[in-house]
Formats: C-alpha cells, structure tokens, sequence
C-alpha cells in the first residue's frame, strides 16, 4: 500500500483499547526429579505465575535471594497457578496450559516452584513402604518436620525479557540453597501473547473467519508477486506475512486445529487455479486429521470443509484423466507433480474427517480407473482427429493408420516406464495392462477395417505402407502384458493374417530394392582396397549391408504360421544366393572393363585380386544365414509340419549351392593369377640357365628372386589369407613344373644344373616364408622331392655320380637275397700297419651254364672302384676253371692302399664273374660288390682273429640304363665319364644276351 495509506491505519491502530499481555505457558513434564518420600518418589505438583516489578539482572544480592524465593512468598494468591499432583514418579507429565499476565515485560519474571505432595499418614503404612536404610532415615526426617508440610524439589526463574515469541526447550530445577545442586529438569513451553484488542472486524466475525480471509489475501498477495517473477511460486509465505497471521492466531488464541483447517480450506481452493507443490496441502491434511474431533466445528465449518473435500477430489480426478496433456514428460517435474496429486488424494481420502463429511464417496482406486479408462478412451479419440489426413485415399488412410499405432506404442512406452510405476506405488493400480487392453481393442478394428478396404490386389507403394504398419503392430503386441496381467483375449492375436495379401509383394520389393542396390555398388567400384586391414572394396561392403537388410527384414517379418514362415524363409534365401551369383558377373564385368587397355599388368592384377577378395567377403557373409535367419529355431517350429529332412533338402541345399559356385568364382580368379605370375617365374627361370658361365650361381638366381619377393610380397598385401595360401599351392605347382621342363633341357649341362639346385632351394625358403607361407607337407611333394634329386644328380661332378653309382650298386646287392642267384664268398681284411687289403676268394656258386654244352668256364676279375679313388691299382684276376658252375679258387690277392680312400662312401672291390671264351668276348655270369667300409681291420676297431666270410649275390647292370650313367653319357666333353659309360654299356650288353634270370 501507499505510504500515506499506512501511517493512517497505524494512527487507527493506536487509537485502539491497548492489548493486554500474556504469557502463554504450557508445563508438559519433567524428569529425574528428586524423590522425597520413603519409597523413594514423590507426587509432585507445580506452582506458577509472573512476578512484577523485578530489576535488571546483575542487582544486589537481596535481589538475587528474592529470585530464589518461592512462589507463594513472591506473588500473590489469586496470580498463582497451579498444576495437578502426580503421584509416585520422579518423571511426571502434566502437559497443562496455563495464560499468565503481565504489564511491563521489562521488569517481569516467570517463576515455577516444583513441591512434593505430603500427606498425612501413620508410622505403620510409612515403615510398610519402607524399602532400603534411605527410606529409614527420611521417616526420622518426617518425624522432626510439621505434620503435611511439602517438600521443595526445585524451581526455574526466567526474565520475560529473555525469551522469545516462542520458546520450547529443557530448563534445570534450581535448588533454594547448594545442596542437592542436581534435581533434575522440567520441559516447558512459552508463547507471549496478547488479548482484548477491539477490531471492526473481530467484533463483526468469528476469529476463525477472519483468520481465513486474512490468510486468503496475504496468498493471493504472495502469488501476485510471484506471477511478476520468472519462478513459480512454491507454496510458502513471506516472514512478514508468516508473523501477521502468527500474531493474529496467538492474539485471537486460535487453537491449531482451525488454524489447519484455515490453511487447507484457503490452499485447496487456490491448488485449483494455480499448482504448487503439495507439501502445503499435505501438512494441513495431517495437522487436522491428528486434532480431529467432529464436535468442535459448527454445522457452516463442516458443510465448508465438505465442499473443499468433493471440490478437490473432483477437480484432482479431472487432471488424472487428462494426465497424458496436464503432465507431459516433454517437462522435467511432470512425474514428481503427478504423483504429488496422488499423494494429496490418497491422503485426503484416508482421512476420519473425509470419511464422515463424505460418508457416499467411492474408494479412491476405483475413481481412479474409471478416470484413467475413460481418459484412455478421450486421448485415442483426440489423436485418431489429430492424425486425420488431409487427402482421401487408401494410402493417405495408411500414413495417418501408421502414424496413429506409432503414438500409442510411445504412449505405452510412457505408461509401463514412468505412469504405472507412479499409480502402482500411490493406489496400487497398474495402469499399463489396464491402458493397452483399452487401446489394442481400439487399434485392432481400425487396422482390420483398414486391410479389409486395401483387398488382395497390393501395390508396391501399398505394400510398403502395409509393410512399416505390420511392423508396427508387432512392436505393439510385443509390449503386451504377462498373462497375469492381461483379462482375456487380446484383439490382435492373429492380426497378421490381415496382412497375408500383402507377403508377395514385400518378397518382391526386398529383392528388387537390393538388386538396385548391388547394381548401383558395382559401378560406383573402383576396384581398390578400402584400406591395410580391409582387403576388400567397397561394393563388397555395400553387399554385406545389403544382405544385412535383407536379414533384418526377414527377422522383422518374423510370420507367426510355421509353414509359412518356412516358404519365406526359402524365398529370401533363394533371392539372396541369387544376388550373390548376380554381384559375381557384375563384380568381373566391373574389372573387364576397367583394366581394359590397362598397360600396367601388376594394376590389372590387383583389380583382380579384389574382385577374388570381394567374392572371399561375400562367401563369408552368405555362409552368415543360418544365424542370421534363425535356421535352428525355424527348424524347431516346423518339426511338427514338414516331412523329415525337407528344410536340409531345401534351404541347406540351395546355401550349398551358392557357396560352391562363389568357392568355383574364387579358384578360378585365382588360377588366373597364378598362370600370370607362372609367366614371370617360367621368364626368370629361362634366363637363369643362359647366364654367362663366369656369373655365381647365388648372383645368377637374384633376379627371380627379386620378382618373387616383390609379386609374393604384393599378393600378401592384396589378398585375404586363405586365397593367398591357395595362389602359393597353385604357384609352387606351376613353379615345379617349369624347373622340371628346363631340367629336362639341360640335363647334359652340371652348370646349368647347380643353378636350377641352387634355385630350387631358395624357392623352397621363399615359398615357406619363415613358417608364414607354406607349411612343409606342402612344400615336399614328390613332385618336389624327384626333382631335387635330379637336381643334386645333374649337379653333381662326374667323378661323384660315379660313386653315386657304386653306392647304388651296393645299395641294389643289399637287397637282393634270394638263393636261386649266383654269387662267390669271400674273405677280406686290412692291415693297417702294412695299409694292406687282402682278399681271399674262396669260391662261387650257381652260376648260369654259359656254353653250349650247358656248362661255363669262369673267372673272376677283382678291381678296386671307383678308379679314380685308385688310379695306380690294376685289376687282378683269378684262375679260369673248365667246366665248373661250382668253382673253387681259393686265391688270395693283396692291394697296397691307404685307409683314407677305402672309408668313402661308394668305395668298393667290384668282383665281376665271366665266362671264358676262346673264339670271342668273354660272357658276364654276374657282378658282385664288397663295400670296402665293411672290411675287417678297416675301421680300427675289430680284434684280431679269424677274418668271417662273406656271401655276395651277383646281379646285372639294368638292361635299359639308369640316370646317373644317362647324365653321364651326356656329358659328351668329360673323358672319363665317357670311358666309365663305355664301360658299364658294354657290362649292360652282356648281361642283356643272357635273360636267363631276371635282373633284380
């Protein structure tokens, strides 16, 4: 108000008949008193009042004795009060008011006396309550004092000036001398009050009712201010305003019970114009329902009361049933409001007082679900008109159908997260089975009218509204309550049947949308890896998504009927192995046409080696379909359906299928690679025999091995690994076969040879890379392993494939055992002091009948091979017996060598059996070899003794050659390999014209 306006009612004010004040004390209880009676307590009493005129503190001791004075020697009979007497404790409650006035508050003082009741009783009934020696001696006590004088217990003084408006606290009984300092303590409550002040109102009206009106204008006052502000007003008053109205209830001494009902009456007509939190509806609804009591409100109080009970509870049930708008989650706090209503509900209705203004009322938890299903109701209704579409037509009937389901699945979101929680917890009401049993049942016959209107003939456009409206209701029906929960049937059980018309064109428009796709990542391709780790390019990684979408359609489709579900499942694996057979040509079209008039040979290879890494990738992801289509769950809910083995025989069938055909494309991209790089090797290898004879052989092979490293190298890079392991298999085949071709050509030349050795060898260490490229059973085939022989033979010097040959002689007569064939016995030795080997030959046996008369005239020849390990020893040879098949020589020769020689491997005495011809050439009977390691004495280690015989079979040059003697006969520049050849021919001839036995 205006400052003029306010002085003038302060000097109204003042003018007024001058209050009177009052102390407003409240004596509640009291604790560990003393007990002065023989049983040990006392029936305590109190004596109070206020003592006028006293000094400021801090007087004379005369004032301080006066303080310790009792009541009834400080103030007057008719200001004292007092309270009623408790017997036999030493913690008393009183819990009694009392209004003591006073004039000047500056000179006042509250006294409070605590005495114990005496009453007068004879010796006997006090020796009967006698319990311990202290009760002795306080009947000695009682006996000095006057007959029914009290005991003093304590007392409180306290200075007016020194409390505040209100106090309520412990204060300690002072005791009137210094014994017994500790009596205990006394729990007061003070209020300084004031009455007898003479308004127009006050005079006109009850208090009570001007209390209210007060209370209505300082919150009207409080919400106008808040209005003005940004902040809402959150329920409290002002301290200014707080005090007027404290002032006024302790100034008209109104009792808290209508100052509750004051507060609700003025707080619950104003909650519903304007929300506040429910804090200051709560604390009022409680204060009244602890002081309850019919009787002390007048017939207008309680039909006031009445009124605001139905007023809230109908304008409260309102909000509820528009609770999706009045509290919508787009704000913060809408939850916390939410459930503050209920709370205030709940305990409004709970209330003694509620029950008897309101006897007809129906329980709360059934107004609230009536609220919430007609609300329900309303809510589907207003966003049924919202979703009205503009156009009319099938299609735009399906949008605003689509965009309808789409709204009550997030309202159903909203009510099993937040809503159901709040009324369950408040009501125990779960609004979430009661709100979708109301809305499916709404839904389902407009979806089913819907398709019923759409018919059989289905549109692609239709189709895909039909489609995103089926997928929809699914997530719809997935939010459906447990059984528990739910009443009855659900109207969208079967729903999907509605939707059957529509299958083939959803098939249909999934395939071709993919086809598009596929044929649109194929010529955007480039044909380069999408990075180091990522081998492959990016129509590849478009297909996978591709076949992803295709997955998540078939898993969002999901159809209900199993032998359905099965001929779907088969179509989109039909169309998807289709699509990958289809991304094969398109994918190698791609590359024809890019690396067409590519000069650049190693581009072109890697364009290829993408596109077989892009097949690789594709393999992966179709081989992907049984987990992605849920085969092992189909299969389950099919059982029952198909005949045995028809789901392997068909979907497996056709995966199988599929794989083979892009496992064919991706052996075939990679035969293609390797007969490039064969091209290269084959080029390298060529170039590697016609070096120039003064070039190493390490230097000679770097140039092959450079390619290698480099093309190898550039493979691993570009290819995924499996292939890569693959294109090294086929490689290392191809490599063989061109070292065995170009080993075939240069098979006279050791050079030449060595190198193709020398390269074999280090083709080996490249392919097998350390353990990263091929593993060993890989690298040794047999293949491999004759041509390393071939190899080291055509390498070798001629003098060494002459001991090759008698290790393979010997290695031949080794086994040879059977006793059908010829051979002599022998006895031989060495003397390593005279470096002497001595042979003795003792006979032969089972020789062939050479002459025409059907026997043989034989002799042995004893040479020491191979010749150029003993160049200086000539040939012995035996006695020639007439006639004999059995001959006996029993010659011994002696050789003149050194150890050394003899230990080599190949060094042996070669003991060759002929038949002497007097007109001709001599026949060979056979040829035997003694290893010369095995000599008796050779080795050092044998004790002397008898020197054991030894039995060697004869057997025959090969009528057809061997390899070592082919590669020796080439060497056409090598003397002594050709006189060896000559040599060996010649025995070979011999034996040829005699087959009597076959040559082992």
């Amino acid at each position: 108000m205006e400052l003029e306006e306010h002085q003038q009612a302060l000097q109204r004010v003042r003018k007024l008949e001058k209050p009177t004040f009052c102390l407003k004390a409240t004596v509640k209880q009291a604790k560990g008193i003393l007990g002065k009676d023989v049983s040990g307590f006392s029936d305590p009493y109190c004596l109070l009042g206020i003592e006028q005129g006293v000094g400021a503190p801090g007087g004379s001791p005369g004032s301080r004795r006066q303080q310790k004075a009792v009541v009834k020697h400080t103030i007057p009979e008719e200001q004292t009060h007092r309270t009623q007497v408790v017997t036999q404790t030493l913690n008393p409650v009183w819990d009694e008011t009392f209004i003591l006035e006073f004039e000047d508050i500056t000179n006042s003082s509250f006294h409070l006396d605590m005495w114990d009741l005496d009453t007068v009783e004879s010796v006997r009934q006090k020796l009967g309550e006698l319990t311990d020696l202290h009760g002795l001696r306080r009947i000695f006590k009682e006996a000095r004092k006057d007959k029914g004088q009290d005991d003093f217990l304590g007392n409180v003084v306290l200075r007016l000036q020194d409390l505040r408006c209100r106090e309520d606290q412990w204060y300690p009984l002072e005791p009137r001398t210094e014994t017994y300092p500790d009596r205990g303590q006394c729990h007061l409550q003070f209020q300084l009050i004031h009455k007898r002040r003479a308004t127009s109102a006050s005079r006109s009206q009850p208090s009570y009712t001007v209390h209210l009106h007060l209370l209505q204008q300082l919150v009207s006052h409080e919400v106008t201010q808040h209005q003005a502000g940004s902040t809402s007003w959150d329920g409290s008053l002002s301290p200014q305003a707080a005090t007027v109205l404290f002032l006024h209830a302790t100034q008209k001494d109104l009792s808290d019970f209508h100052q509750s009902m004051a507060q609700w009456l003025a707080y619950s007509r104003l909650y519903q114009s304007l929300e506040f939190p429910s804090s200051c509806l709560l604390h009022p609804i409680t204060s009244i329902e602890y002081q309850w009591i019919q009787g002390r409100l007048k017939a207008e109080q309680e039909e006031e009361l009445a009124a605001s009970f139905s007023s809230l509870l109908a304008y409260g049930l309102s909000l509820i049933q528009r609770f999706r708008s009045v509290f919508p989650l787009s704000v913060s706090d809408s939850p916390a409001r939410l459930q503050s209503l209920l709370r205030v509900l709940v305990q409004m209705c709970k209330m003694k007082a509620f029950g008897e203004l309101c006897p007809n009322t129906a329980a709360l938890p059934q107004l609230v679900t009536e609220a919430l299903q007609t609300g329900t109701t309303e809510w589907f209704h207003l966003k049924q008109q919202h979703h009205q579409p503009m156009m009319q037509g099938m299609l735009e009937a399906g949008k605003a159908l689509l965009g309808l389901v789409q709204d009550i699945i997030g309202d159903l979101h909203q009510c099993q997260r937040t809503w159901d929680k709040i009324f369950h917890n408040t009501l125990k009401i779960h609004l979430f089975p009661m709100a979708f049993r109301e809305l499916q049942w709404l839904v389902a016959k407009r979806v089913q009218d819907y398709t019923e209107a759409v018919g059989d003939a289905v549109s692609p456009e239709m189709g895909e509204s039909l489609f995103q409206l089926y997928i929809s209701l699914k997530e719809l029906c997935q939010l459906r309550p447990s059984s528990s929960e739910r009443d009855g049937v659900m109207a969208l059980e079967s729903f999907h049947r509605w939707f059957q018309p529509a299958i083939p064109s959803w098939l249909q428009k999934t395939y071709s949308v993919a086809l598009a796709r596929v044929q649109r990542a194929v010529q955007m391709d480039e044909l380069v890896p999408l990075g180091e780790l990522t081998k492959h390019s990016t129509s590849a990684v478009d297909l996978s998504t591709c076949f992803a979408q295709i997955s998540h359609t078939a898993r969002q489709l999901d159809w209900p009927d199993p032998e359905e579900a099965f001929m779907i499942t088969v179509k989109f694996v039909e169309d998807t192995c289709r699509l990958a057979l289809v991304y094969c040509s398109l994918i190698k079209a791609r590359a024809r046409e890019l690396s067409s008039g590519q000069k650049d040979q190693a581009q072109a290879a890697n364009m290829l080696c993408v596109v077989v890494n892009d097949m690789e990738q594709l393999r992966l992801v179709i081989g992907k379909l049984p987990a992605q289509l849920a085969w092992e769950a189909l299969e389950q809910r099919v059982g029952a359906v198909l005949e045995q083995g028809q789901l392997q025989n068909t979907l497996h069938a056709q995966l199988q299928s599929a794989l083979a055909g892009l496992g064919h494309e991706i052996r075939t991209g990679v035969h293609t690679l390797a007969e490039q790089l064969e091209v290269g090797i084959a080029k390298h290898i060529q170039k590697l025999v016609g070096v120039r004879e003064s070039v190493l052989p390490e230097d000679a092979i770097l140039p092959l091995m450079k390619f290698l490293e480099v093309e190898l190298c550039y493979m691993n890079t570009n290819l995924v690994q499996e292939n890569f392991s693959s294109l090294l298999t086929l490689l290392w085949t191809h490599t063989l076969t061109v070292l065995e071709e170009v080993a075939a050509s240069q098979r006279s030349s050791s050079l030449a040879s060595n190198r193709l050795k020398i390269a074999l060898q280090n083709l080996e260490i490249c392919f097998h890379a350390e353990g990263c490229g091929l593993p060993p059973e890989a690298l040794y085939t047999a293949t491999f392993q004759a041509l390393q022989r071939d190899l080291e033979l055509q390498a070798a010097s001629s003098r060494e494939l002459i001991r090759r040959y008698f290790c393979g002689r010997i290695q031949q007569q080794a086994e040879t055992i059977s006793e059908e064939l010829g051979a002599v016995t022998v006895k031989a030795s060495y003397r390593t002091s005279e470096q002497k080997l001595r042979v003795e030959l003792l006979s032969a046996s089972s020789l062939l009948p050479l002459d025409s008369n059907g026997s043989s005239d034989p002799f042995v020849q004893l040479t020491l091979e191979p010749r150029h390990e003993f160049p200086e020893l000539a040939s012995r040879e035996t006695q020639k017996h007439k006639k004999d098949l059995h001959p006996l020589f029993d010659e011994t020769f002696e050789f003149l060598v050194p150890a050394e020689p003899c230990r080599k491997p190949g060094a042996c005495l070669l003991l060759t059996v002929l038949d002497y011809d007097t007109l001709g050439a001599d026949d060979l009977e056979g040829e035997a070899f003694l290893p010369l390691c095995e000599v008796h004495g050779l080795s050092g280690s044998e004790e002397p003794g008898e020197v054991p015989q030894t039995r060697l079979p004869l057997t025959y040059p090969a009528p057809n050659g061997e390899p070592i003697l082919q590669l020796l006969e080439g060497r056409k520049g090598d003397r002594e390999a050709q006189v060896f050849v000559r040599l060996r021919r010649q025995r070979a001839k011999q034996a040829s014209q005699h087959a009597l036995r076959p040559a082992p």
